[in-house]
């Protein structure tokens, strides 16, 4: 997997999550949000190993659109946690920033895939 960018990349956003989570839990006290962004923050990975490993193009392309939804709810969580104050604004932009250029690239991923599909 080391030569996957985008399991790499996952791979760190889903530390990044897992010690946003402690953090929330220990310092802050909130359970319930934080929790939520801990399953969608960590399944963005499991999920982009899983489609590496996909059976078909279709499987891939299968895997690679629930990444880009956890990715979106991932944000969604790391959005409301700013917004009522659990997390500090410089925590969310890195980390935001991060979730984005996910984002961004599964996009970029589904597309092409989508465009191969076709021309098979």
């Amino acid at each position: 997997m080391k030569d996957s960018l985008i399991y790499n990349k996952a791979f760190k956003f889903s530390i990044k999550v897992v010690n946003l989570y402690k953090y929330l839990c220990n310092e802050k006290k909130e359970i319930i949000l934080s929790k939520q962004l801990l399953r969608s923050g960590t399944s963005i990975g499991a999920n982009v190993k899983e489609g590496l490993f996909a059976q078909s193009k279709r499987d891939f392309l299968s895997k690679m659109n629930i990444v880009l939804k956890e990715s979106s709810e991932a944000m969604y969580w790391l959005e409301l946690l700013t917004a009522t104050n659990y997390i500090d604004i410089n925590t969310s932009k890195t980390i935001l920033s991060e979730c984005e250029e996910l984002s961004k690239i599964l996009v970029s991923i589904v597309k092409t895939t989508r465009q191969n599909l076709k021309n098979d």
